[in-house]
């Protein structure tokens, strides 16, 4: 049957029966229907599935979630680019099979990947695709089990079909919950850099952050990056936060971090309603506009954002 609508189910399995449980028929049904399909999974799982399905696992396309699950940002768009090329491609649908990389995690880290959960409903909304996430209870902490209810429409426990979530959470409430949740590092005493700006001296900001990031341990190449970004969140603090800003700089064990604050006052302040869902819904390639924090999160690892009318906050991490 044909899905008119996007789909976002949780698998929570304790077993290797139960993970097959649910996951075959969803790719059986999806190769019946001439679905795309594509499995993001634990290396493990990706055995289990070929070998289930038999000679059908050739037309699925596999994938380690180690090499997939890398950032949040760059993830999405990973799906969405699949999404789009099998779509042009005749596809009816697509189906995917997706489970995160929770392990190794920061508490930081977690919470931005729950976070990339919950914008999944947003990132594809109205698609029509199916994304089966599961989760293994034998293995993952309670604090990401517990966001499970949260960030899903539909619930499948064990082996029995999916029911939908008593818990669920429209994602524009649950991302400004999110952010009062105080996960993120904050800078080392004495270590900030600060560079202030105005408008025609965006490129100061550019330039002191290539200098940071090679002096960071950044390659060449992610130097190049972390300078985009700056200067495309640099340039939007001009416009529309009030005509000046502060890059500041700093960088701890693990992250090299910019972080871009203006005072608000802009013609084109955004309202705080839609503030936490910027950037993170790929933009239309025609348009004209709407195109800069989009890009900013694919050459970011992580991104995190306050903005309101009374001044903005946005920093971009990159591992070192």
């Amino acid at each position: 049957m044909t899905c008119t609508g996007f789909v976002h189910q949780a698998l929570c399995y304790d077993s290797d029966e139960e993970f097959l449980a649910g996951t075959v028929d969803f790719v059986r049904e999806g190769l019946a229907a001439d679905d795309a399909i594509l499995a993001v999974v634990a290396r493990h799982n990706v055995g289990l599935l070929r070998d289930a399905l038999g000679g059908a696992e050739e037309e699925v396309d596999y994938v380690d979630a180690v090499d997939w699950y890398g950032f949040p940002a760059r993830t999405l768009g990973r799906y969405h680019d699949y999404c789009t090329e099998h779509a042009r491609g005749g596809a009816r649908g697509v189906r995917v099979i997706g489970e995160p990389v929770w392990a190794g995690r920061t508490p930081f880290e977690t919470h931005e990947w729950t976070r990339y959960e919950s914008l999944v409903n947003v990132a594809f909304a109205d698609s029509g695709h199916r994304i089966l996430c599961p989760y293994d209870t034998r293995a993952l902490p309670a604090d990401v089990l517990a966001g499970v209810r949260h960030t899903h429409p539909e619930v499948a426990l064990g082996s029995g079909g999916p029911r939908p979530s008593c818990r669920y959470t429209d994602p524009a409430e649950f991302v400004a919950e999110c952010d009062g949740l105080g996960t993120e590092p904050e800078a080392p005493p004495g270590s900030v850099r600060e560079v202030g700006f105005r408008r025609g001296e965006s490129v100061a900001a550019r330039l002191a952050a290539a200098e940071f990031a090679r002096r960071g341990g950044l390659g060449q190449g992610r130097a190049r990056d972390m300078a985009a970004a700056v200067h495309e969140v640099s340039v939007n603090a001009v416009r529309f936060g009030g005509g000046s800003g502060v890059l500041r700089l700093w960088q701890d064990a693990d992250w090299v971090v910019c972080e871009v604050v203006d005072h608000g006052g802009g013609a084109r302040a955004v309202p705080v309603e839609e503030a936490g869902l910027l950037g993170h819904v790929p933009p239309d390639p025609y348009a004209a506009s709407g195109h800069g924090l989009w890009v900013v999160r694919q050459l970011s690892d992580l991104v995190t954002e306050r903005i309101s009318t009374r001044g903005s906050v946005v920093r971009l991490y990159f591992r070192r």
